[in-house]
């Protein structure tokens, strides 16, 4: 016998960017979701006109996020604990009672979906453009990002979420789903959308453009290139994120915890949280937060030890050059930047590292030379750098002091940086018990 659906609880994930004078209005009309028990997330991407801080009292969550929807998208359902994925573009509106008709469409058997939609604005044109899209997706099965489509947690899991593309993330996710999942269900209930678009450019203009962006992306243009197009600005490279460790060899790694729980017991402890810490990297570049995956090994290590890590979590192997910590961090930050390409550096042994921290300090770079998370012991979690600052220099590593002496070099540096909520990594028995009575998880909660 099967077992009956469980009700739907909404997850509305809502990407905004600099949407601060229409935000309230845009929120307010989801208050009723919440108060009957579904969840409202709101991901920033990087707004100056205090979008983030008008969101706070109105959303479950507010977060940060590298600009782009499709990422701001995957941040916001990493952390979702509802079954069921709702995407809301700010400047749309939900028909009343959206759990109720996407409750009705999944227990028909459909595991997506999207509603039809509705234009508001000035153009005359615009109820026929309306209509237009509602034709086009009902014959094609693509929904739109104005469209709210809505998902089953289970099946966004199971597709990797939305491709981590800067333009048509919305097409590329529903023909992922129709093959995965089948065709979307059309609910004929309107969603509200700003004709805003189309009143500032001319509605017969746009859609002139917007066909020949598709046609473009149909045809296989880079989807950066459409992007630049689009917004009038390149799309910035995420950036790389390197991880200093050393291979699980017993003697080698977590030696003051081996003091007190033995040598294969640290090595243990040590594999488990390196594991965690590439696991999350690998969510992290699924959900486009960051690109490249670099593991740099200490010059002692043997790279075949950890063959195994680059094999299932995909990421290349560096050797770490200098004769200090901070010279060898400076070396792999270098290494990136020479590329053009901001990168964020993290150890292995930090239990809160996630999808949603790593985004913080992902963001962060878009707009500060460099961020910072600092370690409640004194020292820090993760640097990140976009332009080449020296910070290392004359720093008293394995002391209090490193994060307060790193704090004077980026000052002395003309350095603007950001720093992250602290976080606690694990090196004494306490730590270790700390960390052995904590849930692990790769996302939020």
């Amino acid at each position: 016998m099967r077992s009956p659906r469980r009700a739907p609880k909404l997850s509305v994930v809502v990407p905004v960017l600099d949407e601060a004078p229409r935000l309230v209005a845009a929120l307010r009309p989801l208050q009723p979701l919440r108060d009957a028990g579904h969840e409202l997330i709101v991901v920033d991407g990087g707004s100056s006109d205090g979008t983030f801080e008008a969101a706070v009292p109105l959303a479950d969550r507010v977060l940060q996020a590298p600009r782009g929807r499709a990422v701001q998208m995957n941040v916001g359902a990493a952390i979702a604990t509802g079954n069921v994925l709702v995407f809301l573009h700010a400047d749309c509106r939900l028909p009343p009672d959206p759990d109720r008709a996407i409750g009705s469409a999944l227990a028909r058997g459909s595991r997506w979906g999207r509603f039809d939609v509705a234009l508001e604005g000035a153009s005359r044109e615009l109820p026929m453009v309306a209509a237009f899209m509602n034709a086009r997706s009902g014959a094609s099965g693509i929904a739109t990002g104005d469209q709210a489509m809505f998902v089953e947690r289970a099946s966004f899991d199971a597709i990797g979420g939305f491709p981590a593309l800067p333009l048509m993330e919305d097409v590329a996710i529903s023909r992922t789903l129709k093959r995965f999942a089948g065709p979307p269900a059309r609910l004929a209930e309107r969603v509200v959308a700003s004709g805003r678009r189309w009143d500032a450019h001319g509605a017969w203009r746009t859609i002139l453009s917007m066909w020949a962006l598709r046609w473009a992306y149909w045809r296989g243009a880079d989807p950066r290139e459409l992007a630049r197009r689009y917004y009038g600005v390149a799309p910035r490279h995420p950036p790389t994120l390197q991880v200093f460790a050393k291979a699980p060899v017993p003697g080698r790694v977590k030696t003051r915890l081996a003091q007190t729980i033995g040598a294969e017991a640290a090595v243990s402890a040590y594999r488990a949280l390196a594991e965690r810490t590439l696991a999350t990297a690998a969510a992290a570049r699924r959900a486009g937060v960051v690109g490249a995956i670099e593991l740099w090994l200490d010059p002692e290590s043997d790279p075949a030890a950890i063959a195994p890590w680059r094999d299932r979590f995909g990421v290349t192997i560096e050797t770490q050059a200098g004769d200090d910590l901070g010279a060898r961090m400076r070396n792999a930050l270098r290494a990136s930047l020479a590329r053009g390409v901001p990168a964020l550096l993290v150890g292995t042994d930090v239990p809160g590292y996630d999808v949603v921290y790593l985004a913080h300090a992902a963001s962060a770079l878009e707009r500060h030379d460099a961020v910072m998370g600092p370690a409640e012991d004194g020292g820090y979690v993760l640097v990140g750098l976009a332009r080449d600052v020296d910070v290392f220099g004359g720093v008293p590593w394995s002391t209090p002091e490193v994060m307060a002496a790193t704090r004077t070099r980026l000052a002395a540096a003309g350095a603007n940086h950001i720093e992250l909520p602290p976080l606690w990594d694990v090196d004494t028995h306490d730590d270790f018990l700390r960390w052995r009575d904590r849930p692990l998880t790769v996302a939020a909660s």
